[in-house]
């Protein structure tokens, strides 16, 4: 009986045991289980790219040139084209059209390689696209609707001394009209640009009523780093000059003005060789204001900028004298337009070039562009505005007399 009792415990303990081995294992392998799972890596799956769907060749035109303002090097077209023949001659015609005669491909890409596969009611397109030009550079493209716009932007990007700026326009103009406008911006604002840049200009495309124009500035006689500190020097020698300017009429202003000037400024010589523009300090305003000495572009330059800050109206001439290469001012005074020539007034004396004619200037050797440039036909002489400078008014007299 006791025999009977023991091999039944025994049975029950060998059941335990192997119970707890199979729950102390499964435990075991859960656990290991988990162990592993934390260190598992899911695979990579790349993500699918954007589908672009299309119907025709415009549209097939409008997404590359989408892609091409995003800067994309890859897409997938979707072209729901119908007609098996031409899809590939359609392709190969966006490809050049975009290359060749859109503005923004034939600015910024190198190629467009384009690979069509039919997929039974349409064509993947497989786009690979190479780059010539950056994504910022892209991006910095400055649409230009107006001719006035254009000059404005210039005036800006010249007086910041930027080294380039890209537009895109449908103006009618081209490359040599751009340089023209940068020259008008230049010798229109002498107040606000030390020096007139070279500017070389490139044109996408060479044909076509909307183009795009990269247009670059180079300075050679200086560096471009210190145009803005000279150009904040010019501003304050021309705020300075304009407040030691005394008179109450245009005309008293302008003789004190030009007198100014010829007592300052000397005139150098030995810079009279250079040419319209030439980046010498003899030929601006911040040659003959703060260098002291200048030419005749340079004496014009300095009177226009004191000039604009006096409220005068005048502007630059870009001529000749003797056959020399010279410039001077025409200012308009009581409604009529008269030469003034700074730079002769201190050569040869303030009555040989103040208030003078086209007639006047004519028989003094002087030649310019007539046909563009106004009329000087006044009747107001220099010994006119002298003669009101000295009579002072008799109440004036009267008032001394009392006093």
């Amino acid at each position: 009986m006791v025999n009977r009792n023991v091999k039944r415990i025994s049975v029950i303990c060998i059941v335990v045991l192997a119970v707890f081995a199979l729950v102390g294992c499964v435990a075991f392998l859960e656990v290991d289980r988990e162990t592993i799972s934390r260190h598992e890596v899911a695979p990579y799956e790349p993500q699918p790219r954007e589908l672009i769907v299309v119907s025709d060749y415009e549209e097939l035109v409008a997404a590359l040139i989408g892609l091409v303002m995003a800067h994309e090097s890859e897409a997938q077209i979707q072209f729901n084209h119908h007609d098996d023949e031409d899809v590939q001659e359609e392709i190969e015609r966006a490809r050049y059209e975009i290359l060749n005669a859109h503005p923004i491909g034939a600015f910024a890409l190198e190629d467009i390689h384009m690979e069509a596969i039919r997929i039974v009611t349409h064509y993947e397109i497989d786009v690979e696209i190479t780059y010539e030009r950056t994504e910022e550079e892209i991006n910095t493209i400055v649409n230009v609707t107006t001719q006035r716009y254009l000059m404005s932007h210039l005036l800006y990007i010249m007086s910041e001394y930027r080294e380039e700026v890209i537009i895109r326009t449908r103006l009618p103009i081209t490359a040599d009209d751009i340089a023209r406008f940068v020259r008008e911006t230049y010798y229109q604002n002498p107040r606000h640009i030390v020096m007139l840049p070279f500017v070389a200009v490139d044109v996408f495309p060479q044909a076509g009523t909307d183009r795009i124009f990269e247009i670059g500035f180079t300075y050679t006689t200086t560096n471009v780093n210190t145009l803005p500190g000279l150009s904040e020097e010019l501003a304050n020698y021309v705020q300075r000059s304009a407040e030691l300017v005394i008179g109450q009429t245009d005309s008293e202003k302008l003789i004190s003005l030009v007198n100014l000037l010829v007592e300052s400024v000397a005139f150098d010589e030995s810079a009279m060789i250079h040419s319209h523009g030439a980046q010498h300090f003899a030929t601006t305003a911040f040659g003959a204001l703060v260098n002291g000495s200048a030419v005749g572009e340079g004496f014009a330059m300095a009177f226009q900028a004191i000039a604009d800050e006096l409220g005068l109206d005048s502007r630059i001439v870009l001529g000749y004298f003797g056959g020399m290469v010279h410039a001077w001012n025409i200012v308009l005074l009581y409604g009529d337009f008269y030469h003034v020539d700074v730079a002769m007034a201190r050569v040869n004396g303030i009555e040989t070039a103040i208030i003078k004619r086209d007639i006047d200037f004519e028989e003094m050797m002087y030649t310019w562009d007539r046909e563009n440039t106004v009329k000087c036909e006044g009747e107001l002489t220099l010994a006119d505005i002298l003669d009101a400078l000295t009579d002072e008014p008799d109440d004036i007299i009267d008032n001394e007399e009392e006093g």
